[in-house]
């Protein structure tokens, strides 16, 4: 009985378990020193957009057509200084790290929904369709929230199947960064003063009677496009093409072969 109540103890304490007072404090208080972190690097570093991409994903910023935006978990710090529309929203994980990363992109200005591809999908994914029918844009980080890294999942494109939204894949590179080449997704922090050059690829549309093999289609093209922004970021940073082709791993070797 008493292993019992332990389980259950543990099973409370899971990522879609209430936080405690604890750590709802950490998730303010670390959420927002982040956001102070994030708005000091907004600041102070330098941003020019290229791609093919670009022209027609800020003309639907302009006339407030949603659209889905695509990144990998890697590129992530910069992307929401990419961001010129009207309102975004993305999905992000429950637990606490989680959570500490919604409060400072809630202050941010973007709207976050719980869920990811491990855990709480199917509610995730109701409020980013319930978030494009008022009209935001969403966002969707195709190898989150554990990899493997630049490896796309069929999220993205199950959502611009559902929304008819197209999908533009977007990367960054920083003229001078700290790598956390230790972390999964070889996470890239831009210094303050850097260059941040944002590559927008062109977008990716999918049918809304897709098939099976047409939706495969897409996510292969979506995990494509997005290393292949990576790799014109980085060169415009430039980042040595050999860290490049390590970052992006065996899907460049895939790729190329």
């Amino acid at each position: 009985m008493s292993s019992l109540r332990a389980g259950r103890r543990k099973g409370r304490r899971g990522p879609g378990a209430p936080l405690t007072f604890g750590d709802r404090v950490l998730v303010v208080v670390v959420g927002t020193l982040l956001y102070v972190v994030l708005k000091i690097l907004g600041w102070t570093t330098r941003k020019r957009y290229v791609g093919p991409g670009v022209d027609e994903l800020f003309a639907r910023f302009a006339s407030a057509e949603p659209s889905i935006l695509a990144f990998w978990h890697g590129r992530m710090v910069m992307m929401p200084f990419a961001y010129r529309g009207a309102g975004a929203c993305i999905m992000n994980s429950r637990h606490r790290d989680g959570r500490l990363i919604s409060h400072a992109i809630h202050l941010l200005g973007i709207e976050v929904v719980r869920g990811s591809s491990t855990r709480g999908w199917v509610g995730g994914m109701k409020g980013l369709l319930a978030a494009h029918a008022r009209g935001r844009d969403l966002v969707i980080v195709p190898d989150g929230p554990r990899g493997p890294r630049c490896r796309a999942k069929s999220g993205a494109v199950q959502l611009a199947r559902a929304t008819g939204a197209p999908i533009f894949p977007v990367a960054y590179g920083a003229s001078r960064a700290r790598t956390l080449s230790r972390s999964w997704d070889w996470l890239c922090i831009p210094m303050p003063g850097a260059r941040i050059t944002y590559v927008v690829e062109r977008a990716i549309r999918v049918p809304r009677d897709a098939s099976a093999e047409e939706i495969e289609a897409a996510r292969s093209t979506l995990e494509t496009r997005l290393n292949d922004a990576v790799r014109v970021a980085d060169s415009a940073a430039g980042v040595a093409p050999a860290r490049t082709f390590e970052y992006i791993g065996a899907v460049a070797e895939r790729s190329e072969s």
